[in-house]
C-alpha cells in the first residue's frame, strides 16, 4: 500500500465520509481551499492506479468507490509512523506525546482503562 500524499489523503477522507462518489461531489465535500476540479480528478486518478478507489461507470461519467477503509488506511499509516518516527515503539510514542504536553494524566487513565477493559 503506497504512502498517499497530502492532496490524495484529502480526497480519500472525503471518498470516505461520501462512501464514495463522483468528482464534482468529492469536491464539493472537500474541506478548506478546494483545488481546481481537474487537478482533483487527477488526484482521484492517481487514487486509482494506486489501488484506493475503484472507478464505476454512471452512463458517461465515473463514480469512484473506496477499496480500502479509512480504519486498514490508519492501521497501515500508524504503523509506519510509530516505525519512522519512534523505533517502532508504541510506548516512546506516548512518552513523547506526554513529554510535549499533549496527552493529561486524565487522558493517560483513560488509556489505561481501554488496554484494561480489552484485555479482559
Amino acid at each position: 500500500m503506497d504512502k498517499l500524499t497530502i492532496q490524495e489523503e484529502e480526497a480519500m477522507l472525503s471518498i470516505w465520509q461520501l462512501q464514495g462518489g463522483f468528482v464534482k461531489e468529492v469536491l464539493d465535500n472537500l474541506k478548506g481551499e478546494k483545488p481546481p476540479y481537474t487537478t482533483l480528478a487527477s488526484t482521484i486518478k492517481n487514487l486509482e492506479k494506486k489501488g484506493y478507489v475503484r472507478a464505476v461507470r454512471y452512463a458517461n461519467a465515473k463514480r469512484y468507490e473506496p477499496i480500502i477503509s479509512e480504519e486498514e488506511y490508519k492501521g497501515k499509516f500508524m504503523s509506519g509512523f510509530v516505525g519512522d518516527y519512534f523505533r517502532n515503539s508504541y510506548k516512546e510514542m506516548v512518552s513523547f506525546f506526554v513529554k510535549e504536553e499533549k496527552l493529561s494524566p486524565r487522558e493517560l487513565e483513560e488509556i489505561m482503562d481501554m488496554i484494561k477493559n480489552n484485555k479482559s
